[in-house]
């Protein structure tokens, strides 16, 4: 009839139904605009022309300042531009220690190649990253080396490998290998109007290098690498913890014990001798509690041998020396104790 009023109930669209996951069925949260990247302002007055962005990775200023780095240094193709320093990204779920964090440090090489070359210096990176693995002490049964298929890589790379390590909490990335062709330094040569073709000085010719990065996280070299090794021995009281640490990377290489600290003679004469290797070799002097406890303290800490002075060693001349790995003993002169340790370290 005229002058009915509408339904507005009626005309109402009906809400929307809820976005669920594909996998799980799960109820998801509306859709949000997520920026990984962390902004600030240079300068005082906080406007859009003072917009900066922190860097989320250490690759732009090398590709940025090849054609300066390859003229001054004289460097030729294939040579290497190398940086370590902080990166900073907006992470959405920072956490698992030191393994996502929004200000950590890397280390990035741009390699620089010719492009017919690429995969043997791919290869041959991918081969150093291997050996640094081992340098850090990392098992090859902790790690994978997955190629990343066609549609996952990121659209510049070409080839790429996500170098994972078995977590506590989960199988997650530690390094990558990546071959980025000629897009970084074509892009910028694109957009400054700057020639950066390399020069060959020998055949004159002129070409745009391409790419092949390494990148490592330094944050997570050291969370793998106390990963790794971290070890537990024995049951009940017998029970001890050991960080297995690699040689090159131990905090001490050895540490000096007087066997008793209440015996002036045995503290005099082991203070001696730790301020003669001390010298030479990165040590620690411990004189708390008993001698089993000090042992336990410096496998704790990766120690990889403790020097006893005993009431022996002041009628022999020797020490005991005790191995972190495997706690065996061994009686050595004083006389070749560094000949001993230098062999332990720098064979």
């Amino acid at each position: 009839p005229t002058g009915a009023k509408p339904d507005l109930e009626a005309m109402r669209e009906p809400p929307a139904a809820p976005a669920v996951c594909p996998n799980c069925g799960g109820e998801l949260t509306a859709a949000r605009q997520f920026n990984m990247m962390l902004k600030t302002f240079l300068g005082p007055v906080e406007d859009a022309s003072a917009v900066a962005y922190f860097r989320p990775e250490l690759a732009q200023a090398m590709f940025v300042d090849f054609k300066t780095v390859q003229q001054t240094s004289r460097k030729r193709v294939p040579f290497g531009i190398a940086q370590a320093g902080k990166a900073f990204r907006n992470e959405i779920t920072p956490g698992n220690f030191i393994f996502r964090t929004r200000e950590f440090d890397l280390m990035e090489i741009e390699y620089f190649v010719r492009e017919a070359e690429w995969e043997k210096y791919f290869d041959h990176w991918l081969g150093e990253m291997k050996a640094w693995l081992k340098f850090l002490g990392v098992k090859d049964d902790e790690v994978v080396f997955r190629e990343i298929p066609d549609g996952e890589r990121a659209h510049y790379s070409k080839r790429t490998v996500d170098i994972e390590y078995h977590y506590p909490f989960g199988t997650k990335e530690l390094y990558g290998l990546a071959y980025r062709t000629d897009f970084d330094l074509r892009s910028h040569m694109e957009a400054s109007g700057i020639d950066l073709r390399y020069e060959d000085p020998v055949t004159k010719e002129k070409y745009l290098p391409h790419v092949i990065e390494p990148t490592w996280g330094i944050n997570r070299s050291i969370l793998v690498t106390l990963l790794s090794a971290y070890t537990e021995e024995g049951e009940g009281d017998k029970k001890r913890v050991v960080l297995k640490l690699p040689k090159a990377l131990a905090p001490y290489q050895a540490a000096v014990f007087p066997l008793l600290a209440n015996k002036p003679d045995l503290v005099k004469a082991a203070r001696e001798l730790y301020d003669t290797l001390r010298k030479e070799f990165r040590v620690s002097w411990d004189d708390r509690g008993n001698i089993g406890k000090r042992y336990l303290a410096q496998d704790e800490v990766g120690t990889p041998y403790c020097v006893t002075f005993d009431f022996d060693s002041l009628q022999d001349a020797a020490v005991t020396v005790r191995d972190r790995d495997t706690a065996k003993q061994e009686r050595v002169k004083i006389a070749k104790l560094k000949d001993y340790l230098a062999k332990q370290f720098f064979v």
